[in-house]
């Protein structure tokens, strides 16, 4: 018991902090911002504590999570000020949503795997909206469409994970992994089949026609972006079938990528060289050799 009365009044004290700082006579930038200048703030904070966990730095976590829990206090405090709510309303919707949402745990509802628990979960978010819809238009049969609580403002990659999982759940999905990948090759040949109608195509190591200068009609380039994101949702697909989580998996491919290429750099600053100075060939050699690990970093 003492070491909870010890945390919350730790959690207390940074409330505490939260509010001087936003009072008359508080620090003058805290006291200028609103939910919308502090929004980009909790982006960065965010990526900032998955670096700090990609990279294993326990000793930088804590203060990456601090910086998070910074958001949460700074929202909740602006709207206790507006007479919106209060952290204690975030704090008591958090454990209710908790204990509801656990029924294997906290109730007689048996969940033995992780998948059960999931299926439970989807089920029992379902039935919220359900009885929320019910209070705030009770004479509306119509139902809720299924897309419908799978906010637009995420990143685009998480938002294609979310909505091709809630369409999965209700059996709209590609019987086996093969017929996945026939439609990621039926969508990298519409791509290619638009490409070909550029008035310059690609050449390696170059940026496509259109950002050499070359001027691309604005409906060409409109079917090539849809095409790249028809590839980008299969792909998504793809990692969602296999259970592959694809900002992680994307994440690890950039830390890779960043590892060689300076691996790559290093070798030629070795011989008094910059990359771009180098031919693509022998880029090419240096990129082989970071990939053996024989290059110093």
């Amino acid at each position: 018991m003492a070491d909870e009365q010890s945390t919350g009044a730790r959690f207390e004290r940074a409330v505490r902090i939260m509010e001087r700082l936003r009072a008359p006579g508080g620090c003058p930038w805290d006291r200028e911002q609103s939910f919308d200048t502090i929004k980009p703030y909790t982006l960065e904070e965010t990526y900032e504590v998955f670096e700090a966990i990609e990279n294993r730095d326990w000793q930088e976590l804590p203060g990456e999570l601090g910086d998070l829990l910074l958001q949460v206090l700074f929202y909740a405090e602006m709207a206790r000020e507006a007479g919106y709510f209060t952290i204690n309303d975030v704090l008591d919707r958090l454990s209710t949503k908790l204990v509801d949402r656990h029924p294997h745990v906290f109730g007689d509802v048996e969940a033995k795997t992780a998948h059960e628990v999931i299926k439970n979960w989807e089920r029992l978010k379902k039935e919220e909206k359900s009885k929320r819809a019910a209070k705030t238009e009770p004479n509306n049969g119509s139902m809720e469409p299924l897309l419908q609580g799978i906010s637009r403002a995420m990143p685009a990659v998480l938002e294609a994970t979310k909505i091709s999982k809630r369409a999965a759940g209700i059996g709209f999905e590609w019987p086996t992994i093969d017929d996945l990948f026939e439609k990621l090759d039926e969508e990298t040949r519409e791509l290619r089949e638009n490409i070909a109608n550029l008035p310059e195509a690609p050449s390696p190591g170059k940026a496509t026609a259109g950002a050499q200068g070359h001027r691309v009609q604005e409906q060409l380039q409109s079917r090539i972006e849809e095409e790249v994101g028809d590839l980008f949702f299969t792909v998504v697909n793809v990692a969602r079938y296999l259970n592959v989580d694809p900002e992680q998996a994307l994440r690890r491919t950039n830390k890779k990528f960043r590892e060689r290429f300076e691996s790559m750099e290093t070798e030629a600053h070795k011989n008094q060289k910059r990359l771009e100075e180098l031919t693509l060939e022998q880029m090419e050699e240096l990129w082989q050799k970071s990939k053996t690990g024989t290059a110093q970093k």
